[in-house]
């Protein structure tokens, strides 16, 4: 079965990401590619806020894991919608791929995008999850 590629460009996370946790659990395999222009909904500083305070939470060698990564950050976020605990939530986590930005095996790939969960619809301010990254500790591009 031949994975569907989805660009997370100008997508809101969590819209996309429910979206994807239920077609992951149909049994699609999907790989998301553009990952750090997906975009969080809310203002700049209130969401950097968040996130800061979530960091502060545990401690070495305890839980929760913070990932700084913008593929991460979209893989835990779709693994929070599904029941990752149980055995076709695990089916289903192994069928997602996440990658930054397009890989070069599927530059020649058409891609697809969600409608329902694109920015465009906003009335509000957003931020990416590059620049999110940027801002708690990611130290890539």
């Amino acid at each position: 079965m031949k994975a569907k590629v989805i660009d997370a460009s100008g997508l809101v996370l969590g819209r996309m990401a429910s979206s994807l946790a239920q077609r992951l659990l149909f049994g699609e395999s999907i790989v998301v590619v553009n990952a750090k222009k997906a975009v969080i909904s809310g203002k700049r500083g209130a969401t950097l806020q968040e996130w800061r305070e979530f960091l502060k939470v545990g401690g070495y060698r305890q839980g929760p894991i913070h990932f700084r990564k913008p593929n991460l950050i979209v893989r835990r976020t779709i693994r929070g919608m599904l029941p990752h605990r149980k055995a076709r939530g695990r089916e289903a986590l192994k069928r997602l791929k996440v990658y930054n930005a397009v890989p070069k095996d599927l530059e020649g790939v058409e891609k697809e995008t969600i409608e329902e969960a694109d920015c465009g619809k906003l009335r509000c301010e957003f931020i990416t999850i590059g620049r999110l990254a940027k801002e708690i500790g990611w130290k890539g591009e």
